[in-house]
């Protein structure tokens, strides 16, 4: 499903919480570039938490998750 939606629309973002280096969603960009690399219009975009241990802070907790982050790149993707 996700390969027919890269397929269809030349784009992919991927959001997941954990960290981005060595995070699930490296491994799903590396397929998604390996079975579409002819179908993308973009680079495929991870959005993923900060490396670096998650903070106690409530406020840093925020900083450090990608929700911010994410509608950022993803107005950039789309504008891509």
């Amino acid at each position: 499903m996700v390969l027919a939606s890269v397929k269809k629309t030349g784009k992919a973002i991927i959001l997941h919480e954990d960290t981005i280096t060595g995070g699930i969603g490296a491994e799903i960009a590396a397929v998604i570039a390996s079975d579409c690399f002819a179908y993308l219009d973009a680079p495929v975009v991870r959005s993923a938490s900060l490396d670096s241990p998650v903070p106690m802070s409530s406020k840093l907790e925020w900083n450090f998750l990608p929700k911010n982050r994410f509608f950022q790149q993803l107005s950039e993707l789309v504008k891509y």
